[in-house]
């Protein structure tokens, strides 16, 4: 689990046509958010794309859904089901990965002990694409959290091209990207810079 790590919405941009512009940029990590439902057409479709790229495919929120679509994967944040209940999520999942939202040191050392696999810690900067997302950490507090774990971190939360050297400087593994890749006029270039900024550590 390292570098660009994309999330597609459901009932936004065609998640698929994303995930995929994604994917051929070199992106290796996807995340399929969907608040309103799964939709099995799409979960098949990104599954099929991420396992053409070599890449994971994580559900956000619905074990049971990771489960069911042979995802890597599911990510829960404070107001799904699983997220005190690690070992619950474990018994659907077995060996696939579970990542946590933490916006705290305490959270995170929680999740830790629990038994995550890997976190996503934010909202580091301000993000209209979760507006539950509660005050930014920003860049110091992305760092005293993920010193606090041994965990891989994702960083998320109003994270593009500017913001990305100051993320990538703290060392964390991940950077996750909503509107960067699904919002730009043309996704797989946004995610190519990216990408690149990602592991060259130039912009």
């Amino acid at each position: 689990m390292r570098g660009i790590y994309a999330v597609v919405n459901e009932g936004g941009r065609d998640p698929v046509a994303v995930a995929r512009a994604a994917l051929h940029a070199g992106v290796r990590i996807v995340q399929y958010r969907a608040k309103g439902g799964v939709v099995p057409e799409t979960a098949i479709a990104l599954r099929r794309a991420t396992l053409e790229c070599g890449a994971l495919c994580i559900m956000n929120d619905d074990a049971d859904a990771a489960a069911r679509y042979d995802f890597d994967g599911v990510h829960v944040g404070p107001d799904d089901h699983g997220f005190t209940d690690i070992a619950g999520l474990r018994e659907i999942l077995g060996a696939r990965l579970i990542g946590v939202s933490c916006g705290t040191v305490d959270e995170a050392i929680a999740a830790e002990a629990g038994g995550a696999d890997y976190l996503g810690v934010g909202a580091v900067y301000p993000t209209a694409t979760k507006p539950d997302a509660g005050e930014p950490i920003g860049i110091a507090g992305l760092r005293r959290i993920a010193d606090a774990t041994a965990l891989p971190v994702a960083a998320i939360g109003g994270i593009g091209l500017a913001q990305l050297p100051d993320v990538r400087a703290t060392g964390v593994a991940m950077a996750a990207v909503v509107s960067a890749i699904a919002g730009a006029r043309d996704p797989r270039a946004a995610a190519e810079a990216l990408v690149f900024a990602w592991n060259e550590g130039a912009i």
